[in-house]
């Protein structure tokens, strides 16, 4: 453990002059402006992927849904297995590293999937950007690790809304490449954005990081020091279904908005109009939310979230245009922005500094599992029932998250004044 000494230190919220702005506020802005490059390029291609997958020879609905499904899915399956090792290198040797090396490699394996011959290859290369991404967890590691815990849902909910602010953009943009230029030119035009938030990271991203006296703890070593070891493990359960639930539909919506319209001229354009609409309301929602949650409790914005969120996923399945789709994905949006927060400051209000970026690593293979199995789900089940039968339950599944939720998560942190739990230090 770290001397008081070294704590003092490594605390880099402080500012270093009266007057100055705190270190965490600087990076907030910084890791704003690179997570929403990253945003804008990671985000053009999920409505473009089975388009992609089509011109690469596949046919057949069916069939293009659920290769869909694996080809969005796998990257976060992979993520999911190497997040805890990027977790454990950034607690050893600083988050900003962990920075560099997830955004250049991205920058260059997302070109190179513009290339891609086959459907094969395109799957192989999401498998290696599994697993060298990561620079979104370690932004929001190196910010609530930084962040006092009194501005932490603020500061996460902000970092949030950079993310989906450049998903906001990104599919409308890639919708555009794609039916002007073609498909391939996204994923040329998403590593330049990705470059671009390592250019940014490189010069402007500032980290006093001090390494921990012991380099090599093990896993095993690390739970023993953990104080709410249950209650970490049923936020990284509640992460994975929150994520199984929102992204069951993510990748098929391409298919969906095809299926409610005559007019295909403009398809690629659409469905990046219809990823965005959520987006939308999540930048409204996400800052005023991390305030509440701070104020109010992060527990209960994220019960509230899943309940209301629920209750937008089930109209989804009845549209017939895909306006009506767009209107009901923004008011989703709305809610989003209290999930992953949410949960992101609970966990982090459990966790000893010391271990926030491993066990941060543990929650985000929890959401990238979450994913993964969501988009693999969505593809089987609406290639099996239709894409409507996937919102129902869909729905359902935000309703049992939160009855889930309610049960060992609320009711924990709202019996805190009983000293049921304890910050962190």
């Amino acid at each position: 453990m770290l001397s008081t000494k070294r704590k003092e230190d490594a605390r880099s919220d402080i500012p270093s002059a009266k007057g100055q702005m705190p270190l965490w506020k600087r990076n907030l802005i910084v890791c704003w402006v690179g997570m929403f490059a990253t945003g804008i390029g990671m985000s053009q291609i999920a409505p473009i992927l089975p388009l992609y997958i089509t011109e690469l020879g596949v046919t057949g609905d069916g069939m293009i849904n659920q290769l869909s499904g694996i080809a969005f899915g796998v990257t976060f399956v992979v993520a999911a297995i190497f997040s805890p090792i990027w977790g454990s290198a950034a607690d050893k040797y600083g988050r900003k590293p962990m920075l560099l090396r997830a955004s250049l490699g991205m920058a260059v394996v997302v070109a190179l999937m513009g290339f891609a011959p086959n459907v094969t290859v395109l799957i192989l290369l999401r498998v290696l950007l599994g697993t060298i991404s990561g620079y979104i967890t370690a932004c929001n590691t190196l910010i609530a690790t930084q962040v006092d815990k009194g501005n932490a849902g603020f500061a996460l909910g902000t970092l949030a809304t950079s993310n989906v602010a450049g998903s906001l953009l990104g599919p409308i943009i890639g919708g555009f490449i794609g039916d002007t230029f073609g498909l391939p030119p996204v994923f040329f035009i998403t590593g330049s954005f990705m470059f671009i938030a390592f250019l940014l990271t490189l010069f402007f991203v500032k980290e006093n990081f001090v390494p921990p006296e012991k380099k090599n703890e093990k896993m095993k070593e690390v739970w023993k020091v953990i104080p709410e070891k249950r209650l970490t493990a049923v936020l990284c359960v509640t992460f994975f279904v929150i994520m199984l639930g929102l992204y069951s539909i993510e990748p098929i919506i391409t298919i969906y908005i095809k299926d409610m319209t005559v007019d295909l001229t403009h398809l690629a354009l659409i469905s990046g109009l219809a990823f965005s609409a959520s987006g939308v309301g999540n930048v409204i929602s996400a800052s005023w939310l991390g305030r509440i949650s701070d104020r109010r409790g992060a527990h209960k914005v994220l019960l509230v979230s899943l309940i209301t969120a629920g209750l937008f996923f089930i109209p989804q399945a009845f549209v017939h245009t895909p306006w009506e789709l767009m209107g009901w994905r923004f008011l989703l949006g709305i809610t989003l922005g209290g999930l992953t927060p949410a949960v992101i400051t609970l966990v982090r209000k459990i966790t000893p500094e010391a271990h926030v970026g491993r066990i941060f690593g543990f929650t985000m293979s929890a959401q990238y599992l979450g994913i993964f199995g969501g988009a693999v789900f969505g593809g089987q089940v609406s290639a099996a029932f239709g894409i409507p039968t996937v919102l129902l339950i869909t729905g359902a599944l935000m309703f049992i998250a939160a009855v889930w939720v309610y049960l060992f998560v609320f009711r924990r942190f709202h019996n805190k004044k009983e000293g049921l739990i304890a910050d962190a230090v």
